[in-house]
């Protein structure tokens, strides 16, 4: 049975946020072809949800329930709830992931 996926704001915005960084520092059609891909990775969590790992960031902190998946150097971080799958995050894997994961998971 394929599961629902849903973004929420924030990582909406951050697809908003990479692609006009691509489309400003490279070219339109690469950011058209870094978000397709995303998307696609997205979509691909429809029918395979379990597939991701744990971030090893919230695994120090001993929270095993969301997982990530990758198409690089970008991270999806989300959470499945039952036939649902949230994506919170979506960033570049360069970033400060801690503080990121930090601010947007955990609120601190």
């Amino acid at each position: 049975m394929a599961h629902e996926v849903a973004l929420t704001k924030d990582a909406e915005r951050d697809l908003e946020d990479i692609y006009r960084y691509i489309a400003e520092h490279d070219s339109r059609a690469s950011a058209d072809h870094v978000l397709e891909r995303l998307l696609q990775t997205t979509d691909s969590l429809r029918s395979t949800p379990d597939r991701g790992s744990p971030p090893r960031e919230l695994l120090s902190l001993g929270i095993s329930e969301y997982r990530q998946v990758f198409f690089k150097p970008y991270r999806l971080i989300y959470r499945v709830h039952a036939q649902q799958v949230v994506i919170y995050v979506i960033a570049d894997s360069r970033r400060d992931m801690q503080s990121l994961l930090a601010r947007r998971l955990l609120g601190s």
